[in-house]
């Protein structure tokens, strides 16, 4: 089977919802046992039992990927049961907001989720990956770190720093098998693009929604499998000549927007 996960450990941050569901459900689909961190453990586990109805494998671990001691402890376990094969830095926040009307409060968070919350699932799996001899890092990065987003400000910084510590990753472990690259997406149609809309739009759900698939030139946003499918592609091993690289996923909004 290409693009074959087969008898691959998999440790999927934020698993349970969006992008991050896909990605777990895809992932086991192809073979994988995938150990779902998730901060809402009871929807973790709604996943897992779907999974494994379907035949395939998977666990839910309830943890905040900010809390470094948690997910050391969390990752231990895992390693120590079934290995560690590839990781997918997924989980993250989003936040609406320029230099001056984001509080101390929001960019704290911001940094907390998804630059620390990055670093600690690195700072965790890395060694085990060392011990192997080999492994996969795939991190959540956004088109926001490259292209000025109007409002997004500590979000873009933080993705930006996803991009970086990518780059740093894919440099510092080359010689030791690690292969680690990154994805960013445009906008895709998740449920939190849904709220977002529901809550900053009443009354006009549907005139935001199109005018927001719009400013994709393609005309519509990316859905969580067409995410996805890219990353299963960049964690196989079919993609093993690849490390240290970005991949916009945007319906041509980096390039052809003018």
């Amino acid at each position: 089977m290409i693009f074959s996960l087969e008898n691959k450990s998999v440790i999927i941050t934020g698993g349970a919802s969006g992008i991050g569901l896909a990605i777990t459900k895809l992932f086991a689909s192809q073979g994988a046992e995938v150990h779902i961190l998730e901060l809402n453990e009871s929807l973790a586990n709604e996943v897992v039992a779907e999974i494994r109805n379907a035949g395939q494998k998977a666990n839910a671990f309830g943890v905040n990927i900010a809390e470094q001691q948690k997910v050391a402890e969390v990752v231990n376990n895992i390693a120590s049961s079934s290995g560690i094969d590839i990781l997918v830095n997924n989980a993250g926040i989003a936040h609406v907001g320029n230099a001056v009307n984001t509080t101390e409060a929001d960019f704290d968070r911001i940094i907390s989720v998804n630059i620390k919350g990055t670093y600690n699932c690195l700072h965790a799996v890395i060694p085990h990956m060392l011990e192997r001899g080999k492994g996969v890092i795939l991190n959540m990065a956004s088109i926001a770190a490259t292209i000025g987003i109007p409002d997004r400000f500590a979000y873009s910084m933080s993705k930006g720093a996803a991009i970086s510590m990518t780059l740093s990753v894919a440099k510092d472990y080359l010689k030791q098998g690690i292969r680690c690259n990154c994805i960013s997406p445009a906008r895709v149609h998740t449920p939190f693009v849904d709220g977002f809309i529901n809550k900053n739009y009443p009354g006009k759900e549907q005139e935001m929604f199109e005018k927001l698939s719009a400013t994709q030139p393609i005309g519509r946003m990316a859905t969580p499998a067409e995410i996805a499918y890219l990353a299963l592609f960049l964690c196989s091993d079919e993609s093993g000549f690849i490390t240290g690289c970005d991949y916009p996923i945007d319906g041509g909004f980096t390039r052809l927007n003018n």
